[in-house]
């Protein structure tokens, strides 16, 4: 993707002397480079195939109970304001017959969080990547973040925590599966 970061890098050089910065002082010569890669870095989600990040580690289960893996970070752009937010990711779901290997989950947590996004649809394509995947009965997400547009600009709210969840199949049906999955992570 060289040609893509030198594309970068050459809007990145056009936002620094936009905004009245000297491109050629000592802090600055390299920046737009580094900037366009850490921008690639940052939206690497885009670049990322599913189906090759799950890579078939999909294994056979007799165990119906609830899978839970807890406190994922996730690090994730505001499409508002290319503005990150930050926070955690607590995903579960109820086996039928497939579980997904454990890394997985972080993965496919990082794939849809390192693209420009806003947290509300990004919990629903998490839930919706883990159900499709497993066949589960149901699969539940919940992501508390803080957003970096909320806390350097507008309303500057330092300790404010967006949290959203969405809950799918006997997440969604049953409130006693819902309850167990809140409460044993602690909300």
């Amino acid at each position: 993707m060289p040609e893509t970061t030198n594309k970068l890098k050459d809007h990145f050089k056009g936002i620094l002397s936009d905004i009245g910065e000297d491109l050629n002082r000592d802090g600055l010569r390299t920046t737009p480079e580094r900037a366009a890669k850490a921008f690639r870095f940052l939206t690497k989600g885009y670049s990322e195939d599913i189906d090759k990040v799950v890579n078939g580690a999909i294994f056979e289960t007799s165990n119906d109970d609830m899978v839970i893996v807890k406190d994922i970070e996730l690090y994730s752009l505001c499409e508002h304001h290319l503005l990150p937010f930050i926070g955690k990711c607590h995903v579960a779901y109820i086996p039928n017959g497939k579980v997904l290997g454990l890394s997985k989950v972080a993965r496919i947590v990082d794939v849809f969080s390192r693209r420009l996004q806003i947290q509300e649809n990004l919990v629903r394509q998490i839930a919706e990547t883990i159900l499709k995947y497993t066949d589960a009965e149901g699969v539940g997400v919940v992501i508390e973040a803080q957003h970096l547009c909320m806390m350097m600009r507008g309303v500057e709210k330092q300790n404010s925590v967006m949290t959203t969840s969405c809950m799918l199949g006997s997440f969604r049906d049953e409130n006693a599966t819902r309850s167990e999955f809140l409460s044993l992570i602690g909300k």
